[in-house]
């Protein structure tokens, strides 16, 4: 059994195999900090799954928008073009919430605020909160860790 703990306060993504600690990654969370509200721009804390894997077979930095790639590849170039764009990259982990009234169902939805565990340019800093919600990983660290996980692999997301 695999199961995945995701640590706001430390911005730290573990990933555990039979209980014992598999991997970890450094992550980057909300700027705005934890939150279940639509339009917070904050991450959801509590039990989670992930919904859908997206990007299986795409190359390292393919650029995302509506979960379908654009054909784009992320460059500093294409950085330059679009500034203040909020990059999705290379793979898509999308959560879905598990506790209905707290981070599933009305405004306090994970799915349907498209909360994912996804790349972000190499350029941007991990360990300090900066997302608009999601977690953001190095782009080599989540094509790992979407090679290790399935569909419906639980995600506990705490403040600590």
């Amino acid at each position: 059994m695999q199961r995945i703990h995701i640590s706001l306060a430390n911005q730290c993504l573990r990933l555990y195999q039979n209980q014992y600690l598999h991997a970890k990654y450094a992550v980057s969370t909300a700027l705005n900090g934890p939150g279940q509200l639509r339009d917070s721009a904050c991450t959801p804390t509590g039990k989670h799954k992930i919904r859908l894997k997206i990007g299986g077979h795409c190359p390292l930095n393919t650029v995302f928008v509506g979960r379908r790639p654009t054909g784009e590849c992320y460059s500093s170039e294409l950085a330059c073009q679009a500034p203040d764009r909020d990059w999705i990259l290379t793979r898509i982990l999308w959560l879905t919430g598990c506790e209905s009234g707290y981070n599933r169902g009305g405004d306090c939805d994970s799915l349907h605020r498209f909360i994912y565990i996804h790349g972000t340019p190499d350029t941007e800093p991990m360990g300090v909160p900066m997302s608009h919600g999601c977690i953001r990983m190095r782009n080599q660290d989540i094509v790992e860790l979407y090679d290790q996980v399935s569909h419906q692999t639980e995600i506990s997301i705490t403040i600590g």
